[in-house]
């Protein structure tokens, strides 16, 4: 196993990380006393907001990995502070860490909704399903006050392009009037992340996340309101929650769900360290175990960025969950439709000047 720094600090509440790793890009190195942090062991870090000043809203990718081309993250950075996630490297293009930095300082796209209509109403726009959100949640906290996701969602409905929605919040809830008039038009897929069904678990490592109890009560909502719902059992982490696959399954079957997706753990850059240093503060009887079930599955290593194994993973390991889950699809009946979101509702809203069609 690759040399990982071990970082001891106390617990910060309500955080998925007690500390800031060293920014890949920056030469300077800050380095927290612990000496000092312990005189405050109970110690509090806020979040603090920032305005995005982007230009432009809408990401493209060429991944073959990805069933879309374009996304859309009215957020960087993520409050809920889940430990493992991939995006937090993201947060060192800023000169910040993808430690607490991460999960505390939050720039906001106040102009999003203007900033997609203008990209919607351009000719050259081929109408097409966008991922929402390709990175962070699109629910944070910071959504419930600021609304930027739900007057997206208005504009995505106000020219009728389709659009599927990813998250881990409830509060997706709060625009079932909006999706459920999407899904009129077939604009709409949602999908709620299911990590574990163990609400201690789930309170340490996504610790500003709705308990995995809420989770499957929102999944049976949304299929209640005729959303059509996928379940996303991720990030499986071997040696930790992948023997849940079959249980998180079979819940979200029993509350209407017929379509379902894995994604296998990886841990690019800092990500590594920062999983690590959660692991021997929370299970340090079984961190080297953990870090040795995600390599069986990573070649000996802790991430592959490669096309086709980045999200499945590749070796013995990966193919027993890989067949687990085809297992519990058949047995529970998932999958066995597919959905295609539709483009031929899409309408050219001009402001006040009318509709091109």
């Amino acid at each position: 196993m690759e040399e990982l720094d071990t970082v001891t600090l106390p617990v910060i509440k309500g955080r998925g990380t007690n500390f800031n790793p060293e920014n890949r890009f920056e030469h300077i190195k800050i380095e927290t006393d612990a000496d000092w942090v312990e005189d405050e062991p109970e110690r509090k870090i806020p979040t603090e907001y920032f305005v995005d000043r982007s230009k432009t809203i809408l990401a493209k990718n060429d991944s073959p990995d990805l069933s879309f081309t374009y996304s859309l993250n009215p957020y960087r950075g993520c409050e809920h502070g889940c430990i493992y996630c991939y995006a937090r490297p993201t947060h060192e293009y800023f000169g910040l860490s993808a430690g607490l930095d991460f999960e505390t300082k939050i720039m906001v796209k106040l102009d999003a909704p203007e900033l997609l209509e203008e990209q919607l109403r351009k000719k050259s726009w081929v109408p097409q399903v966008v991922a929402f959100s390709g990175n962070t949640d699109c629910y944070q906290p910071a959504e419930k006050e600021l609304r930027i996701t739900r007057r997206c969602l208005e504009v995505f409905l106000k020219f009728r392009n389709p659009v599927g929605v990813i998250t881990k919040n409830a509060l997706i809830l709060r625009d079932l009037d909006i999706l459920k008039e999407m899904a009129k038009y077939n604009l709409v897929m949602a999908t709620i992340s299911v990590t574990t069904l163990d609400n201690h678990l789930a309170r340490k490592m996504e610790p500003r996340t709705v308990a995995p109890a809420k989770r499957l009560e929102t999944l049976e909502q949304l299929v209640a309101a005729g959303i059509p719902t996928n379940v996303n059992v991720a990030p499986v982490i071997p040696g930790l929650t992948d023997h849940e696959m079959p249980a998180i399954l079979k819940a979200a079957t029993a509350r209407g769900v017929k379509h379902a997706a894995y994604i296998l753990l990886r841990l690019p850059y800092s990500v590594k360290e920062l999983f690590y240093n959660w692991l021997n503060q929370h299970y340090p009887d079984r961190a080297k175990k953990v870090l040795h079930s995600v390599q069986d599955t990573r070649a000996g290593r802790l991430n592959d960025p490669r096309f086709s194994t980045r999200f499945s993973g590749e070796g013995v390991r990966a193919e027993a969950i890989a067949r687990m889950f085809k297992l519990c699809c058949r047995k529970y009946g998932l999958n066995q439709e597919r959905v295609v979101l539709s483009t031929e509702h899409f309408r050219r809203v001009m402001g006040r000047q009318g509709e091109l069609f």
